[in-house]
């Protein structure tokens, strides 16, 4: 029982030295906790598992890790030799040695670092705050590039230990695998260390630390983003938290563009939408008049006595002419009988359904055959919108290429992290991963000029839309959910979807009372052919009167 015991995992650990653990432990415990450090809040997570099962390339970084939730990873470890290169160049500029800077890191920030971080850094202060001026020092050397670009100046050439990896047109795979890198959730780095060393940096010239970081964020932004916005916010880094903090403020519209006042959460089974009719809905939600009359009729035969049913089949198959329809009779009877009071396994997957996967809006491709149309706008998330008069949909015009899908994703996530109110670019996601279904809306928004594929082909712009997480909680976004429900009101009012919607309710959704009635039709006309086999009906009809109009005819 011991040696169980003993080799379960529960009893397993690294090899980690215990007094020193405990140490560690009685001092977390008994130094107090300054009232600024516990005032500030959690800034860098883990992303949440829902989305990270999703797809995992896109939140764990691949090339470099920076900061400590991937440091030790063996992947992203070989990168430390030009990590350590980047500190010595670094060195060169500033007015004070490197290890002079990581002395006051660890007096005046080891506490803010370790507050920012939502999970608990077990390794020293040591380790901690020299891990991050050298991920500083790599951070701002790859930054340099961006910051040149956004001022308009070239860089010409790079240092050799790192030409294979910074490339000055950003067209290298492995800067290209950089760059995903460092806007990945778990991979940031608090943004005052980052000033901090441009401050020690430019503290002798006329350069500002602040107007550098700006700039170099910009730049960084203008290579990232996917959207064409005419007029850019404008943020400031001081009320940023890390990279990715400013990126999000950059991409999402605030509360006030988007007619936010409050936070307004959607129930579990709430949709925002009314019942369109369109391929998307659930046919069972809502029933019709025509359904409920058909479910009632359903119960009051099955709880009748079901002895009926079997005497009807030996009553009627005592016929030769029915015999050969004995077959498929019985099996429709059974059918008939087994529906009636218990719902079937779909019926009852349906119903315990526990959240609208989807939104629900009709595809591209349906929307185009009832007549709406599509128009591109320059702008943002904010620029979405629907004109009633002349049904047309505009849609930010949107850049898809290699590193889109993990700038939005990890921008989602960031999201679901730390957005008290409406997760709105969740939303955005959502609304283009309903309207995109197959590769052929993805090639007609293409050639509307709303999607601007630099990928391989359509399909694969499909798949990242219909790949994209869903949001971790479902919220309402004024603006969006209004320009969701107009295109589904104009879509609802077309004749197309009219008569596709009369034809699913009232004949495809009533098959088994047509399929009952033709077959009782069909059993009145054998009945009355055996009768006639019987009877002669042409002598009967014979002897009937003729009409007083016919004989006035014959006349």
């Amino acid at each position: 029982m011991t040696s169980s015991l003993t080799n379960s995992y529960s009893f397993t650990k690294p090899n980690i030295d215990e007094d020193g653990w405990v140490e560690s432990m009685r001092k977390s415990i008994c130094e107090v906790e300054s009232e600024e450090i516990a005032k500030i809040p959690v800034s860098i997570f883990s992303v949440p598992k829902v989305l990270l099962a999703t797809n995992p390339e896109c939140y764990i970084p691949q090339q470099v890790a920076l900061g400590p939730f991937h440091h030790w990873r063996p992947e992203v470890y070989d990168m430390q030799r030009y990590k350590l290169a980047a500190a010595r160049r670094t060195q060169k500029y500033m007015n004070v040695s490197f290890d002079r800077i990581v002395e006051i890191m660890k007096e005046k920030d080891e506490a803010q670092i370790r507050a920012c971080y939502h999970k608990f850094l077990d390794m020293s202060g040591d380790a901690l705050v020299w891990m991050m001026a050298v991920d500083m020092a790599f951070l701002l050397e790859f930054l340099r590039v961006y910051s040149m670009k956004a001022e308009g100046r070239v860089l010409k050439r790079v240092t050799s230990t790192m030409s294979h990896l910074v490339d000055v047109t950003g067209k290298k795979l492995s800067h290209m695998a950089i760059l995903r890198d460092l806007i990945m959730v778990e991979n940031q780095i608090p943004l005052f260390l980052v000033r901090t060393m441009l401050e020690h940096q430019y503290r002798d010239t006329n350069k500002s630390a602040d107007e550098t970081l700006k700039s170099m964020l910009m730049g960084l932004y203008h290579e990232l983003s996917p959207f064409q916005e005419m007029e850019l916010p404008d943020v400031d880094i001081d009320d940023c938290d890390h990279l990715l903090d400013f990126l999000y403020h950059m991409t999402v519209p605030s509360n006030k563009e988007l007619h936010i006042e409050e936070v307004i959460e959607i129930k579990q089974h709430e949709s925002i939408t009314e019942d369109i009719g369109n391929g998307k809905e659930d046919s069972s939600a809502n029933p019709s008049h025509l359904r409920r009359f058909k479910d009632f009729i359903l119960n009051i035969v099955h709880k009748s006595n079901a002895n009926l049913l079997g005497i009807f089949k030996k009553i009627i198959f005592k016929l030769p002419i029915l015999k050969v329809l004995k077959e498929p009779i019985e099996n429709m009877l059974e059918n008939f009988r087994g529906e009636g009071g218990e719902k079937s396994s779909d019926d009852a997957s349906d119903s315990k359904a526990p959240l609208i996967e989807e939104i629900k809006i009709p595809s591209v491709t349906e929307m185009v055959k009832a007549g709406i149309l599509f128009s591109p706008v320059n702008g943002g998330i904010s620029e979405i919108s629907f004109n009633n008069k002349t049904s047309t949909l505009y849609l930010p015009v949107i850049n898809l290429d290699v590193n889109t899908e993990v700038f939005l994703r990890n921008l989602v996530a960031y999201e679901a992290c730390v957005a008290a109110g409406p997760l709105v670019l969740a939303r955005y996601t959502e609304l283009m991963n309903g309207i995109i279904d197959t590769e052929e809306d993805a090639k007609y928004l293409s050639e509307r000029g709303i999607v601007l594929n630099h990928l391989k082909s359509d399909k694969e712009v499909a798949d990242l839309w219909n790949g994209m997480s869903k949001s971790v909680k479902l919220t309402k976004v004024p603006k969006m959910d209004k320009v969701i429900e107009d295109v589904n009101k104009r879509y609802g009012k077309t004749w197309r979807v009219k008569l596709s919607k009369f034809m699913r309710t009232y004949v495809f959704g009533s098959w088994k009372i047509l399929t009952l009635l033709a077959a009782l039709f069909m059993l009145f006309l054998t009945f009355v052919q055996a009768f006639c086999s019987v009877y002669s009906c042409a002598r009967v009809f014979h002897q009937l009167p003729e009409i007083a109009g016919d004989e006035g005819a014959a006349q």
